[in-house]
Order: structure tokens, then sequence, then C-alpha cells
């Protein structure tokens, strides 16, 4: 068995204009300081990395990953989540999603569609470049508008649109294939893979292939009602991220898992820093264990209710103490009999 790598932090959540949220370096000392050992970084500013320069150049790579190194912490993986976002947007969003994009694209779904794409491909070559071997992304959405089969969706509606989101993502695949970097999708509400069928569904159109894998986020799985746990039996294989973040579901008169178009205080199902949430943690800590997931427990840190920096430093321990260093021996060793061939064979009743 392996012990899994942590704590790590995502940054998306806590960069800022101001000191330290503001750049690359203060981020890594203030993550060292609260006993991270790792942060996950968002590829979408260039005081934290230039994705472009990273994908070409080893030096600029090797300097990146010594200066983190230098403020205590290491790289864990790179986020494309928006970039990845971009990939596959229904025209219903096209003007919620356009900020996500450079201003060069806004305005022009097939440009941004093109430059995401990009976004996606440069980043797996810095991945590779900077010795990583996971990425994370969004998938995009084209089918989500109609996942509740009112109005009756037409026939192939579904099927066609997981068609082209594969289409998409192949190449994608493909190059992350070349680059030794496994692509491992969120599955989350409002993507297409938002659920264990949905991402079989997809699966299946890009057959199988080897790089498409899975971070998982139990948070996401409470606020569907959906079995957290077994997820990891039925995925384990393909579950090559983690994020670490807890939820609560709430249930109530009033409203359920659609959550009444209100805020995050008040829908029955809210995420809530690590704790002070429903998830079983040292049940998904153990599942991990004992399938040997070998990769980060990277702190996620969204909250309607805790102030970000608390959530952080409680975050920290609260990881580190349901990393499980995983046994070297079997605990009834000390009863071993030994290796005998002929003897099993007679406590067998075969000789």
């Amino acid at each position: 068995m392996k012990t899994l790598k942590g704590p790590a932090i995502f940054l998306a959540q806590f960069m800022a204009d101001e000191s330290p949220f503001n750049g690359i370096e203060a981020m890594a000392r203030w993550a060292a300081s609260l006993d991270f050992a790792g942060i996950q970084v968002p590829i979408g500013n260039p005081a934290f990395i230039d994705v472009a320069l990273a994908a070409r150049s080893q030096t600029y790579c090797d300097e990146l990953k010594g200066r983190v190194a230098d403020a205590g912490v290491c790289i864990t993986e790179l986020s494309t989540h928006l970039e990845g976002q971009l990939v596959a947007v229904h025209p219903a969003y096209d003007e919620l999603f356009d900020g996500f994009a450079a201003p060069h694209v806004r305005g022009n779904p097939s440009a941004r569609t093109a430059w995401a794409i990009e976004q996606v491909s440069l980043a797996l070559m810095a991945s590779q470049r900077l010795g990583l071997t996971e990425q994370v992304a969004f998938p995009g959405a084209l089918v989500w508008p109609y996942f509740y089969p009112w109005p009756q969706r037409p026939a192939g509606l579904i099927e066609e649109g997981f068609r082209e989101l594969a289409k998409r993502w192949r190449p994608l695949l493909d190059i992350a294939d070349t680059c030794g970097v496994n692509l491992c999708f969120e599955i989350h509400p409002g993507e297409d893979l938002h659920d264990g069928v949905t991402f079989e569904r997809f699966l299946a159109e890009v057959d199988g292939h080897p790089r498409c894998n899975i971070l998982y986020d139990p948070s996401h799985f409470v606020l569907q009602q959906l079995d957290y746990l077994g997820f990891i039996d039925a995925y384990h294989e393909r579950i090559r991220m983690f994020h670490v973040k807890d939820a609560e579901f709430n249930a109530s008169a009033r409203s359920g898992v659609y959550g009444g178009y209100q805020d995050w205080l008040h829908r029955p199902g809210r995420f809530r820093s690590l704790g002070d949430g429903q998830i079983d943690f040292r049940a998904v800590f153990s599942k991990l264990a004992g399938y040997d997931y070998s990769g980060w427990a990277v702190l996620e840190w969204e909250c309607c209710l805790k102030h970000q920096e608390d959530g952080a430093r409680e975050g920290a321990a609260f990881i580190r103490d349901h990393i499980i260093r995983v046994t070297d021996k079997a605990f009834d060793d000390f009863a071993a009999s030994g290796v005998d061939a002929s003897r099993n064979r007679r406590l067998l009743g075969l000789d």
C-alpha cells in the first residue's frame, strides 16, 4: 500500500491583489507557514505561472520549481478548470462564461473554444516540464441545460452532445498521453460530467482513453445526494486527484437538491470548511489508502460561513490528521507460521 501525499492547497479561492496572495512566491511562503507541503496552481494568472513560457522553456520551469521549493512547498498539479470549462459552452452560458476567457476572444465563441483548447494543451506541456503527472480540468458542458427531462428531450440529443464533447477532448487526451500526464476531470454539477453515469458516457466516447481520469471531490456528491464512498469503490482505478472539501445537506420541506434559486447560505446543500460539514473523511481517506491512491490530498476551501484564512489554517491540520501512514506489515504477523507447501496440502487433506 501507499501513503498519499499532503496536505496541499488549491490557490484559486485565495488569490487576490494584495500580498501575500498576489504572487506565487508569496503565496508559497504563506502556504508553508500554515504547514502545507504543496500548492495546486491555476494557470490563468501570469503572476503565478506564465503557461506559454512554461510549455516551451525547461529553464523557466526549473527556476519556477526552485523558487517555490525555496519558499517551503512544491507544485502538486496545474489547474485548468476555467480553461477546460470553455472547451465546451452551451449558448445559454456564452455571456456568463465569457469572463473566463482572454479579452481578445470574448464575444466570439469559436475563437474562445480554440483559445481554451490551446491553453489546456500548453498546460499539459508545462506539466510535463514541471515533472507533474496529473492536471485537473472542468470538461465543459453542452447538454447541461437539458439535465432534467422536461420538456421531453429529443431522441439522440444527449448522445450527440457527448459525441461532440469527446471530439473536442480526444486530441487533448492524446497530447496528455504524449506528455505522460493524466487529465483529471472534476466531476461537478454544471458540467456534463457530473456523476458516475455521465463520466462513463464520456469515457465510452473516448474509447476508454487511459489519460481520461477523475478528480474526486466528495462535496459535489453530497449536494447531489450521491454515495460518495461507493463512488470510490466504483471508480478508484480512474481517481488520480483528490480535493478535500466538506459539505452538508440539510433536508428541508421547502427546498431540495435544486436549491430553490437561493444563495449558498440558504440552500439545503452547501459547502463547508473542513470538519464543519457532514462528510465522513475518515472513511474517505481509509478507502483511498486501501485502493493505493498515492496522489495529493489538496484542500479546496469553499464555505459560506467561515473566513477563508481560518479555513486554510484549520484545513492543513485536518488533512494531516486524516492521512493514513500505511503499514508495512500485517498486524498478525507475530502469529505467522511460515510458508510450507507440503503442510498446506496436508491441511487441505490433499496428501
